[in-house]
């Protein structure tokens, strides 16, 4: 591959850099319109293939190559979320954002593997932990993309209308109607350090299958939510009141010998990861409000795990 310290590399693409550096602000903005790090990624590739559609000359006539990326891949999202419905209805089971690792988990590649780029991946915030992607999930389409892309990525309301194909006004009050959605929500914020406190405390109650401990853990109205696609076994429907929820981690963890559970970051806060002879099979994410947990969320689709499979897990 040229680089553009050899000769010529200029004359291949003189703005091939300009173009590439705006990947990463695409897969972060792609990841929070649609929950998955996969389809995230199709919806980048198909933004760039329809730049590289155009001439030389349509493409130096665009005065903002960055804008024109973002707008595509937005309008690519939204055609993607109004069909997502349809495709739920199809999905076994309960649907859950694809959860993502720490970011130094997938810098570390096995040995003998690719170095995953840094600059490709999703920067972790507030912004994409699981209980805030899954009210993202409860939004109608329009909501969605007005909301990250005015609240989040800071676009102007003209810009946001050009792009879902709404009025300046339509599109402040879609934002609006996502923001009290989430402020809805949202439980008082329980400091990271009692967070972790928490989930390594589900961690040791877990292991040792002790059901007290985990019930008292638990809000009383805790809910669980599991996610196999299909593809493996899992909880078809939400189990919720903490003594189901407790009684249904202490049945998983004596269905599977051998399991080990890992304390990690999900969506960029305390998680755990359940693997077995190094392959991850479930992938926790929670909810905590004040000393105890509300929501799990546990991951067990394979196809979105892939993220987890990249790392020094051997």
């Amino acid at each position: 591959m040229t680089t553009p310290s050899e000769p010529g590399a200029d004359r291949l693409d003189p703005g091939l850099s300009a173009i590439m550096s705006e990947r990463r602000q695409l897969i972060n903005l792609a990841y929070r319109l649609l929950g998955s790090l996969a389809d995230a990624e199709d919806v980048v590739q198909e933004t760039y293939a329809r730049w590289y559609a155009m001439s030389r000359q349509q493409q130096e006539a665009i005065e903002s190559p960055g804008g024109w990326l973002t707008k595509v891949a937005s309008r690519i999202c939204l055609d993607l979320l109004g069909s997502a419905r349809a495709r739920r209805e199809r999905y076994v089971g309960e649907w859950i954002p694809e959860p993502l690792p720490e970011r130094t988990e997938w810098i570390n590649a096995r040995p003998g593997g690719t170095t995953v780029d840094p600059a490709d991946r999703v920067t972790l915030d507030e912004s994409v932990n699981m209980a805030f992607l899954v009210v993202l999930d409860s939004m109608t389409p329009a909501e969605r993309v007005a909301f990250i892309l005015h609240d989040v990525f800071q676009y102007s309301f003209a810009e946001v209308a050009e792009i879902i194909g709404r009025t300046p006004a339509a599109c402040r009050q879609l934002a609006w109607s996502a923001r009290r959605r989430i402020g809805a929500s949202q439980a008082p914020a329980t400091p990271a350090a009692q967070r972790a406190g928490i989930v390594k405390d589900f961690k040791q109650a877990w292991e040792a299958k002790d059901i007290n401990a985990l019930i008292g853990l638990l809000d009383p109205d805790a809910t669980m939510i599991a996610d196999g696609g299909g593809l493996v076994s899992a909880a078809l429907r939400p189990i919720e009141g903490s003594e189901r929820v407790a009684r249904y981690m202490v049945d998983i963890a004596g269905r599977v010998p051998g399991l080990t559970i890992l304390e990690r970051t999900v969506n960029g806060q305390p998680g755990l990861v359940a693997e077995r002879d190094g392959v991850v099979l479930t992938v926790a994410a929670f909810d905590v409000a004040g000393d105890r947990i509300m929501r799990i969320w546990a991951v067990r689709n394979p196809e979105k795990l892939r993220p987890w499979t990249v790392g020094p897990q051997h």
